[in-house]
């Protein structure tokens, strides 16, 4: 697996598991129906967040191959953008070494 991937994947895989474990407060301060998670890029240094309607992000986490970014964060190469709103993008990890890193790291699993 060339280091890029790797380091990609491990960042997103990260920031995933953040917003596994804030969805919980999320739930107690939602307002009007949104949370706010942090962006799944693979930039480690990335602190933006993104808006979503629970039943979204539950959308996004029942694949653990997608993950949402802020746009423009995305990392060609290694993942696909399969959908894209104002405030965020949803990318697919491409087949291979990233999308293998996604499952192993899925925290729903």
């Amino acid at each position: 697996m060339d280091e890029r991937a790797r380091r990609v994947g491990e960042n997103e895989a990260l920031f995933r598991s953040v917003n596994e474990q804030v969805r919980g407060l999320n739930q107690t301060f939602l307002v009007e129906g949104r949370m706010r998670i942090v962006c799944e890029c693979g930039d480690q240094s990335c602190v933006e967040q993104i808006e979503l309607a629970p039943n979204e992000y539950e959308r996004i986490r029942s694949e653990p191959q997608l993950f949402a970014l802020k746009p423009g964060h995305d990392a060609p190469g290694v993942e696909t953008v399969v959908e894209r709103f104002r405030e965020y993008w949803i990318v697919r990890k491409d087949p291979g070494a990233p999308e293998q890193v996604a499952l192993a790291t899925d925290p729903r699993r």
